[in-house]
C-alpha cells in the first residue's frame, strides 16, 4: 500500500491550482508540527502518521517545482474557461 493521505495523491493534487496546495501545504505543515509535539511528549499513538505527513508534504512540493520548471501545467480556473466562451 501507498504511503500517504489519499486526498494528497498525485493525481488528485494535479487536479488542483498552485493556491490550493499551497493552503493543503500549509494544513500538512501544521499537522506534521503537531505529531511532532505529541511524539516528544509520549502522547503520538499512531507514529505511521508522521511518515505519511511527510510523504504527503513531499509530493506537494514535487507538484509545485514542476510546474515550476514546465514539466507540468497547471490546470486553468475555470472563470478564464468560461470567459473565452
Amino acid at each position: 500500500m501507498a504511503v500517504g493521505t489519499a486526498d494528497y495523491t498525485m493525481k488528485n493534487l494535479n487536479e488542483k491550482t498552485n493556491e490550493e496546495i499551497e493552503g493543503f501545504l500549509k494544513k500538512s505543515k501544521e499537522e506534521l508540527f503537531n505529531l511532532r509535539f505529541q511524539s516528544a511528549t509520549g502522547q503520538l499513538e499512531n507514529t505511521a502518521r508522521l511518515k505519511a505527513v511527510k510523504h504527503d508534504i513531499a509530493r506537494m512540493y514535487t507538484i509545485l517545482r514542476e510546474r515550476e520548471l514546465g514539466i507540468s501545467q497547471a490546470p486553468e480556473a475555470t472563470e478564464t474557461k468560461a470567459e473565452e466562451k
